[in-house]
């Protein structure tokens, strides 16, 4: 046992009546909601750029924590406690990410008399480090995989006896930052000395290790809680193998992968290493499972995780709640023998991000947002309507939770819902995980942690593939009828068409859907209708109603319900059957547009930034002749930096934008000659 002493106040309740959240986003949103289930007051933080975010809207107070960079807001210590002293908050919920995983925050709660509403600053240092963890994990006879320690010289000099494949790993580190699989002994050296720089710069301590890189593995965690009084229970476990970038974008409860006696052995294994560390509160304990079903003790993560509302939708156990129970001294409201999980859980992760560039983070405005009402079907969202999606913070949107009797009908239910959660005005990954749930391999569960990068062109060319399968008269007729009233529709829709009037007569325009041109021949328009033909096709389309940028319409004698929002460059984002489609007319003209601009973007002498984000350094200077691949400058957007590489032998002519600058993806950043 490393911590056995009971600390006897704790032993009595304690009441909580108001409560801070250090975080935001839709994490921020949930522990809310369930404050408000509880009775308790709920006081929201937020940065200048939050002020209108949702979690600051719904909470019952809300401080302000001023502007500038992650390190001055969200995760300022001080800042934090002064918030909470000056709302007179008994205690502080740190969410996950940011400060959950803080002992120094949970040692400032304590010298201010505030419950920290997570476990105790030891358990989260001791588990904090990986190091340290894999320790612990080996002296309870808990199994893990191969791992060296020590300096990058004594590491360095193991090179002709490591296992390769070897992963170098952050002791201090998380969500794949620091990361890098080693496959040759000659990469050791500078692979190192990689990792120790970016952990060093995500987590403040460059301290690295290597393990032995399984394979082709399954990601399984399990969700532990445990109070002060020595009770521990797992709410059994969770598959996460669906990745990218090492972060995951699936997740589901009971794994698809473990047999019963398996599940037992690593449900038991993660209360047997709570117990040894005398851990409190919310958990969880990850692992990593090999193609014989063996298990290996990857990590634990002190806080609650983003993939909670699995395992809720599963027990019918609110995770938050207990969390606020224990953290009062309370004994838990569950034993062991009282869970009885039902069904299957499913949960997918809607990122603005582009699965066809790499993933990449798209920050930008959401045009319309619609959540999905479908029976089993659950949203934890960031946000509630239009509004920016910054390039200061994670990409992550919102997250779509299914539960059904078993794990066929909860795909169907999570297929159903991506079809109608609508998120207009930037590029996300909903379809591409509609692409994902309905692939073969996925629904027979033969899967590993690299089926994204493995599957990557199957998965695109089914994605391509189904937008090609919609009908393009559909998405131009409900376009048109959109098009011809929004100058009205958005303020009065029931006089849309006595604004329009009434006429007759041949109109020839041209829509342009995703850069293809359609030709449009309008013969009339009354009553609330559109004819006339597109291509060599007849068209009828019946303005029905429109609310909330949700357009029911008939079409060619069929109803549909599409919806329709207009971007910054005016142009109008059709969602048909899920999937959203640019048009605009070519006949208009747009003023967002330089119709005079004879420069492609794409030429190699004028580069750009891949996102929105911030210049965060600069490798060259003017008159520097610079080779293909040499990286002459850094971008920052939504925690990962993007590098601005010369695809070839070019002199800089000219920098146009200095470190700490804001950029967006069309201001060129450096002017290349030949």
């Amino acid at each position: 046992m490393y911590f056995c002493a009971i600390i006897i106040d704790l032993m009595n309740s304690k009441r909580i009546h108001k409560v801070l959240i250090a975080n935001r986003g839709e994490i921020a949103v949930r522990v809310i909601k369930t404050l408000k289930k509880l009775h308790i007051d709920s006081v929201a933080v937020f940065a200048d750029n939050d002020a209108n975010a949702l979690h600051r809207r719904l909470a019952d107070e809300a401080c302000p924590i001023g502007g500038g960079s992650l390190k001055d807001t969200y995760l300022n210590v001080q800042r934090i406690i002064d918030a909470a002293l000056d709302a007179g908050a008994d205690a502080i919920h740190p969410g996950y990410g940011f400060l959950s995983e803080s002992p120094e925050l949970a040692e400032a709660c304590q010298a201010n008399n505030l419950i920290f509403i997570g476990p105790d600053p030891q358990s989260m240092r001791l588990m904090g480090n990986k190091i340290a963890a894999r320790r612990v994990a080996v002296e309870h006879g808990i199994p893990v995989t191969f791992g060296a320690m020590g300096s990058h010289e004594e590491i360095s000099d193991m090179a002709d006896t490591l296992p390769y494949p070897v992963l170098i790993k952050a002791a201090a580190g998380g969500g794949g930052k620091g990361m890098h699989i080693v496959w040759h002994k000659e990469d050791l050296k500078p692979e190192l000395e990689r990792a120790t720089r970016e952990a060093e710069k995500y987590f403040g301590d460059g301290t690295v290790f290597v393990e032995q890189y399984i394979e082709n593995p399954r990601h399984v965690e399990v969700q532990v809680l445990a109070d002060h009084f020595g009770n521990v229970i797992h709410l059994g476990e969770r598959e996460c193998t669906i990745q990218r970038r090492y972060q995951k974008i699936i997740e589901e409860s009971p794994s698809p992968t473990l047999s019963e006696e398996k599940r037992q052995q690593i449900c038991e294994t993660a209360v047997k290493l709570c117990k040894a560390i005398g851990y409190r509160n919310a958990g969880t304990v990850e692992f990593l499972v090999d193609k014989d079903m063996n298990f290996y003790f990857l990590e634990m993560n002190t806080r609650i995780q983003v993939e909670h509302p699995v395992t809720e939708m599963r027990m019918g156990i609110d995770v938050v709640e207990e969390q606020i129970r224990i953290a009062r001294g309370k004994e838990m409201g569950w034993t062991q023998a009282m869970i009885q999980p039902q069904g299957h859980a499913i949960e997918l992760r809607i990122y603005a991000e582009d699965p066809a560039n790499g993933f990449l983070p798209t920050p930008g405005k959401v045009t319309a947002y619609h959540e999905p009402q479908v029976r089993g079907a659950r949203v934890d969202s960031s946000i509630d309507g239009p509004c920016a999606v910054s390039e200061a913070y994670d990409p992550m949107i919102a997250k779509l939770i299914c539960h059904a009797k078993d794990r066929q009908s909860a795909i169907e239910t999570a297929q159903n819902a991506l079809k109608q959660f609508i998120i207009q005005g930037l590029t996300t990954n909903k379809a591409y995980l509609w692409e994902v749930i309905k692939n073969e391999d996925f629904i027979e569960n033969r899967i590993d942690t690299s089926f994204c990068s493995s599957h990557r062109e199957v998965l695109l060319d089914a994605l391509n593939e189904s937008r090609k399968n919609q009908n393009i008269n559909d998405i131009v007729a409900s376009f048109l009828i959109y098009d011809f009233g929004k100058k009205h529709i958005e303020q009065t829709p029931e006089n849309v068409w006595e604004e329009i009037g009434y006429w007759r007569y041949s109109m020839q325009l041209i829509v342009d859907v995703e850069g293809q041109k359609v030709p449009v021949s309008i013969r009339a328009a009354e009553s609330r209708k559109i004819c006339g033909t597109i291509g060599e096709k007849p068209f009828e389309v019946e303005f029905l109603n429109y609310a909330s940028k949700q357009l029911k319409l008939m079409l060619n004698g069929r109803t549909e319900t599409v919806y329709c929002s207009v971007n910054d460059e005016q142009k109008t984002i059709v969602n048909f059957h899920g999937l959203n489609f640019t048009c605009y007319r070519t006949d208009q003209l747009n003023d967002t547009l330089d119709y005079s601009c004879k420069e492609s973007v794409n030429d190699k002498s004028r580069l750009v930034s891949p996102m929105p984000g911030k210049v965060v350094k600069i490798n060259v200077k003017e008159g520097d002749k610079v080779n293909e691949g040499m990286i002459m400058m850094v971008v920052e957007a939504m925690k990962m930096e993007n590098n601005i590489v010369a695809s070839g032998q070019a002199k800089v002519k000219k920098i146009l934008v200095v470190e700490g600058q804001m950029v967006d993806n069309k201001m060129q950043l450096i002017e290349l000659e030949s």
